[in-house]
Formats: C-alpha cells, structure tokens, sequence
C-alpha cells in the first residue's frame, strides 16, 4: 500500500521533477557541446552572480570549482562556469541568461566530486529565480563533497533508523514463524508482507551511497514497486487473517499494475548508466511523464487498498460481535492502518508540493526531499510496532477467523441432533462466596408456541432470558452464539433474531450486559474488596481489562473506576 521514497536519485526525488516547471525538461545526453537556454517567455537577460560562502574544510586547495545545472546540460566540468577568487576571498561567477529559474549544484569537475548534503548524501537541485539575482548575490554554502565523505558521517540517525528497521524485519522473518499455534496461512502473508518492506528500505539506504548511484543509478528505481506490491499483499493478508480467505486465481490480476510497471520502467534499466543519471537530474520530458503517471496512479491504488482495508475490519469486528461474546484485539491492525494513513497523507501532501510549486517561489527541491524522507521513515515504524507486538500480545498472530454466517443454517433446521456436551462446573470463588453452582445437564428448552416455522418473540425472549439467569453461561469467557444456541436447541440465526429483535442487543453487548450485573452482585459482597477490579471481571467472563472497560461504560456511562470509587482497578 503504501508509497515510499528516498532522495538520492530515488522515485520521489524524481517525482518531484516531474511537474513541468520553467526550464526543466531539457533533453540530456553524454557530454555534448553547450546548448544555449531557451526560456518559456522572452525576456532581457539578467545577470546572475554567484558566491560561494563557504566550503568544506576538506576541499583540496588546489581544486577547480564549477557551477553545473540546466543552463550547460548538466556538464560538471564546463570551464565557461568555472568559479574564480574575487578580491574578497571568495569563489565568484557571474551568468547572464534570459532564463527565469534555474537548477544547478557546485562541483569539482566530476560527478563523483558532485557537492553533497550535510552528511555526504546527494543533495536535492539547488534553485536560482531572477527574483533572486535582481536582489543581490546568490550565496551557495557547500556542504560536503559526495567522495571526500566519512563513513561515519555518511551514516546518519536518519539511515541507522532505517537500517535497524531492516534488521527488526529480518528478525521477525524468524520469529513469527516459530510461534506456537500461530494462524500460519495468514502469517504467511504477512512474511511476503515483512520481506517485501525490509528489503525495499535497504535498497533506499544502499541506493544513497555515493558508489553506488553513480555506478548503478538505476537501482533507485527498484523500490518504487513496492507501491504497486504491497496494497494487494496486505489486503490479501487481512482477508486470510480475519475470515480465512484462500487467494482465489483471479486475485493474482491485482498484481497485474506491478507487471505493468515494470515494463514501463524497463527502457530504463536497459540505459547506459551515465546517460540515466543525465535524464534523471535534467528532468528529461519523457522521464517526468512516467513518472508522474505512476506515481499518480500508485497514490490512488494505494488509497483505494486503504479503503478496501479498512471496510473488511469493520465487517469483521460486525460480524463476530454477532457471534461471540470475547473481544477480539483489533488494535493491532486499526494501528497498522493509522501508520498507513499518515503515509498516503505525507504522499498527497507531497503531490501538493509540487503541485504549488508551479504558481509559489520557494524551496521545492529541499521541502520534498525532507517530505518523502519523513515517508520512508514512519513507514519504518512498522516493524518496530510488529515486533513489539510479537513480543507482548503473541496471540494476535493466532487471531481465530470470523465465525460462520449466522445464516448458514435453514430457518427450519433442527439442531436437536446436535449432542449438548457437559457442562463444565464454573466456579468462581470470591472472597469465599460461590458466583454459580456446577451447572446440570442442560434441558431441552420448550419450543415458543404458535405455528410450525413461525417464531413467538417475547416468548422466545422469555426463554433465552430464563436460561441466562438459571444457567450463567456468560460465566463461559470464549462463549459464542453457536454454543449458546446448542444449550437452548435453538438454530444460531433464530437465536440472533431474538437477541437483535426482542432485546435490542447484538450478541457481543448482549452477553457483556450480564457479565456487568453479574460483576455488580460480586461488587455487593463485602470480601469483594480485597480484590482487584480486574480480577473480579475476569471471574464473571471478561477475557481483558479492555472488554471489560468498555462494557461497563457502555452499560452505566461511567469507568468501573468512578462507579466502585475507592477500589483499585488493578
């Protein structure tokens, strides 16, 4: 799902580009002769004198400094734009042209000598508007030189987070397959799921290195298919996990976009390496197209994956508070999305950044290159938050999958053949007094009166009503509907009519409700005190605090707490 990417020549950096600013889009090639700047409206030339301010204290004394940009074709060595020493001290060039904006960074003659950012990165297109040279000098403070950078100070917090996110990854690739009873065909996914993010961020950090652009430029292209992967693989994920949904044959066309990015993207693997990095920073037209064509389309697939997402939670979280009266932790999954959504919400800001830029003068280049960083970071949160789920809630990964379709079962079906297994003796003792006794074998309940197939609702409500008072089976913490459609030898979808219908209810609330009164009788016993409120909830059939909390309130309009003032809650 989700879009992501880095500056160096990364996707959104290219992105970023793509919008037809004036004097982009200039045809690049090997080095060829200087090809003089046609601007978009005709205008007198202006004089744009640049200084350089400063420097890094390890520029060798004796180096040649150039000013490269969209005005020479991106020649890093063009001795029309060598710097010279002024009077002052300092590096100086003036550049006459009638072009209004333009894009350049400093060099040493090559670029591999290419000035970088202040950790030895590549650096974002500097940007010259006349506005700026009809206001004075253009101060440029250098940096860093990309090949005169330390290891040390290559590697920033910023790239150590991303690393380490690869490396949680890595570790849950072996962890989550060794837990026990884990909903394995699910987890499966999320494995794709894991492997595809960890592998896709290294590529962005190795893709960053100096060596390595320069030499494979086209690597930074790769993890831009992740866009295109990775919303059909969690919703895949989310369906295996919540309904236990096999892949249906059809389901693969959903990578089909991926497939189709891929052809798209491969004339440019195919380049000369020299000749791609020549497009990528001269914005060459073609190249901005695709690339803005992809990233459009990714940014909606991805938010229509969200979508598709965030509808199959609701269902589900429907359907089993029909059916069972446990409360299933769905925090893990609503987080999982919310880390989504800051990510689709950071990609359309860019896109507005961009956008913007075309009627706005500011610092485009460095506002989205922080923008798709601050991206690829939150989208590294995410193993970070699973492996700290692995560690404390286990049993998410063992999530059972969502009941079967209450309608499943004619309305006429007997369910009498249905042998009622014993009950198991439920005895909760606290502070010495007996909630309930061992339960009996369970009487066949009598059929509501009226006509064969019809159903008698206060009398069927009077029945079910009855049993939960006699029998306690709320007492049951993994109670479902099915089971307590067997001990009153009712069909489960009849059962839920009467609890929908007669009492307003869906199952989930209406067996909490019992639990709560249940849990206010223990409350009246004196002993009760000496125990935690937790404690207590956890005897009536509550299976967490967070159950329990949420029913309580729901049933009284107040916290456990405020209602039992003076008790610990745990």
């Amino acid at each position: 799902m989700f879009a992501f990417a880095r500056a160096r020549f990364s996707f959104f950096f290219a992105l970023l580009l793509v919008v037809g600013l004036p004097g982009a889009g200039q045809a690049a090639s090997p080095p060829a002769p200087l090809v003089p700047v046609v601007s978009d409206t005709v205008q007198r030339p202006i004089a744009y004198h640049f200084v350089l301010t400063s420097l890094p204290a390890n520029t060798p004394g004796d180096a040649a400094l150039y000013l490269v940009g969209s005005f020479n074709n991106w020649q890093p060595a063009d001795t029309q734009y060598r710097f010279r020493r002024q009077a002052n001290g300092l590096f100086g060039l003036t550049l006459r042209t009638e072009q209004a904006r333009l894009e350049y960074k400093v060099s040493r003659g090559s670029w591999a000598a290419i000035e970088g950012s202040g950790h030895g990165q590549v650096r974002a297109n500097r940007v010259a508007t006349r506005q700026q040279a009809q206001a004075g000098d253009v101060e440029v403070r250098v940096q860093s030189w990309e090949d005169l950078t330390g290891t040390f100070q290559f590697y920033s917090l910023y790239d150590l987070l991303l690393l380490f996110s690869c490396f949680q990854g890595v570790l849950l690739l072996i962890a989550i397959p060794s837990l026990q009873h884990a909903n394995r065909a699910a987890n499966r996914w999320l494995l794709w799921l894991l492997g595809l993010g960890a592998g896709c961020t290294l590529l962005t950090v190795v893709s960053s290195d100096r060596t390595v652009a320069n030499a494979y430029p086209q690597l930074t292209l790769v993890p831009d298919f992740i866009w295109f992967v990775y919303g059909p693989l969690f919703y895949g994920y989310i369906r295996r996990l919540l309904f236990n949904e096999a892949p249906r044959p059809r389901q693969w066309l959903q990578l089909l976009p991926a497939v189709l990015q891929l052809l798209v993207y491969l004339p440019y693997f195919l380049l000369d390496s020299y000749e791609f990095q020549l497009r990528l920073v001269s914005h060459e037209a073609g190249l901005r197209a695709v690339l803005l064509t992809t990233g459009f389309v990714a940014l909606l697939t991805n938010a229509a994956y969200w979508l598709a997402c965030r509808q199959v939670i609701r269902a589900y979280t429907r359907q089993y508070e029909a059916s069972v009266s446990y409360a299933q932790n769905l925090r893990y999954l609503t987080t999982v999305l919310g880390i989504q959504a800051v990510c689709l919400l950071l990609w359309s800001f860019l896109f507005g950044i961009v956008l913007a830029s075309r009627w706005a003068t500011f610092d485009v280049y460095t506002l989205v290159a922080r923008n798709q960083a601050l991206i690829w970071l939150v989208f590294s949160t995410l193993p970070y938050f699973l492996g700290y789920v692995v560690l404390h809630q286990p049993e998410i990964f063992r999530l059972v999958p969502a009941p079967a379709d209450l309608g499943a079962l004619p309305a006429g079906a007997a369910v009498a053949g249905v042998p009622v297994s014993a009950p198991m003796p439920v005895m909760a003792e606290v502070a010495g007094v007996a909630i309930t006794e061992p339960l009996p074998a369970l009487p066949r309940p009598p059929r509501p009166p009226g006509a064969p197939g019809s159903l008698d609702l206060p009398a069927a409500q009077a029945t079910v009503a009855g049993y939960m008072r006699q029998h306690k089976p709320y007492l049951n913490p993994s109670l479902t509907i099915h089971e307590l459609a067997m001990g009153l030898q009712l069909p489960p979808h009849v059962l839920s009519k009467v609890i929908n219908e007669g009492f307003g209810q869906n199952f989930f609330d209406f067996v909490n409700s019992y639990r709560v009164d249940e849990f206010k009788q223990v409350m009246a016993v004196p002993q009760a005190r000496q125990y935690t409120l937790l404690a207590l909830a956890l005897e009536v059939g509550f299976n967490s605090k967070t159950a329990f909390n949420r029913a309580f309130k729901k049933q009284t309009d107040q916290t456990p707490r405020e209602y039992f003032s003076g008790i610990r809650e745990e």
